[in-house]
């Protein structure tokens, strides 16, 4: 049975408190791109192969640190103990079960320890999680604070991160109407790795620049960096002649600046752009096997997920992430044969069009 996201947003809606609801759900301005992920997706038309033999799936995949039993990851989000009180915990469990990635937020509310201390357990009673279950990479901002930045992404690195995500389209945080504050929204779950940090410091900095790309990768050891956040070729192609290994194209899922470019339609001219010189993943607005399909055939390697794993955390905590993540892999694997491929690097032939 297909995953019916909607069912665990209303779900998620009805048990948490709704500020704690509206600050999940909500987006920047008038959620003008919000909307517009969404919609997106299904404005693309797929041309599907016929008389293939699709009696055989694989949906595996390769990304920098793990082969992967899925293209469907967690994106960085924070503060998980809003939805769940084993909160990043819970949500990394869930991923590894499901041999899903799993990318950190910075503004966690458990330690960047904690949480590879589970992932390094991989199930509890000493199980085993599926291809890839436990990889895991780590969000950072460019913070005012440089140092603090640089020790968040140090501790990735000694914890076992595969890679780290630097979020570009952040250097102040986009007004959402939505954010009410109320006493479900507490400050203190978005500090677990920065209670000691000075306010000011743990900013986001309007100073970080493409420079900061090679600066990240030197801090950590020499650990791929991910760029996320871009939707413009020109920036995908600065990111990688200043030595990203990936880029995702994202809008912060609607959180930053309102009116921005679906990522459904920002994608392909990335890709174009590219040429393969870094890999390209992409984010925002999807919901079903379909448009994780769309996404592939479009030129991403993979796709991350946000409020919908939040949804699925708040309702079922780590089983609740993996059976999202499973269910949903096992929509894309539907729908690639129905489309006729039976792996994933047979989409690119699954022309996409605009529908």
């Amino acid at each position: 049975m297909s995953v019916d996201i909607r069912a665990l947003e209303r779900q998620a809606r009805d048990s948490l408190n709704r500020d704690v609801y509206d600050f999940i759900a909500g987006g920047s301005g008038r959620e003008r791109t919000l909307r517009a992920n969404l919609k997106a997706w299904r404005q693309v038309a797929l041309l599907p192969r016929v008389l293939r033999d699709v009696s055989a799936v694989d949906t595996s995949v390769r990304v920098p640190g793990a082969s992967l039993a899925t293209p469907i990851g967690v994106a960085p989000t924070a503060a998980h103990r809003m939805a769940h009180p084993d909160g990043e915990v819970a949500t990394a469990t869930g991923a590894a079960r499901a041999g899903a990635l799993y990318v950190l937020s910075t503004r966690s509310s458990r330690s960047i320890e904690d949480v590879a201390a589970a992932l390094a357990c991989r199930e509890p009673g000493g199980g085993h999680a599926e291809v890839g279950g436990g990889t895991w990479w780590f969000q950072a901002y460019v913070m005012r604070d440089r140092e603090l930045t640089a020790g968040l992404v140090r501790r990735a690195a000694a914890a076992g991160a595969s890679a780290i995500v630097l979020t570009g389209d952040t250097p102040v945080v986009g007004h959402k109407r939505r954010d009410r504050g109320g006493d479900g929204v507490d400050e203190r779950d978005f500090m677990a790795n920065l209670e000691h940090a000075d306010p000011v410091g743990r900013e986001q900095s309007p100073d970080a620049s493409f420079a900061d790309i090679g600066w990240i990768s030197e801090v950590s050891g020499g650990l791929p960096v991910v760029v996320k956040g871009v939707l413009r070729p020109d920036d995908a192609l600065a990111c990688a002649g200043h030595g990203a290994a990936a880029v995702i194209v994202s809008n912060h899922g609607g959180r930053q600046l309102d009116g921005a470019m679906a990522t459904a339609h920002a994608l392909p001219a990335v890709v174009a752009a590219l040429r393969g010189r870094c890999e390209v993943y992409v984010d925002g607005g999807i919901r079903r096997g379909e448009d994780v399909l769309t996404a592939l055939a479009l030129g991403a390697r993979a796709v991350f997920l946000g409020r919908p794993v939040l949804w699925a955390l708040a309702g079922g905590g780590a089983s609740g992430v993996g059976d999202l993540l499973s269910g949903m892999t096992g929509d894309l694997a539907h729908t690639m044969a129905l489309a006729g491929a039976t792996r994933l690097t047979e989409l690119d032939g699954v022309t996409a069009q605009p529908g």
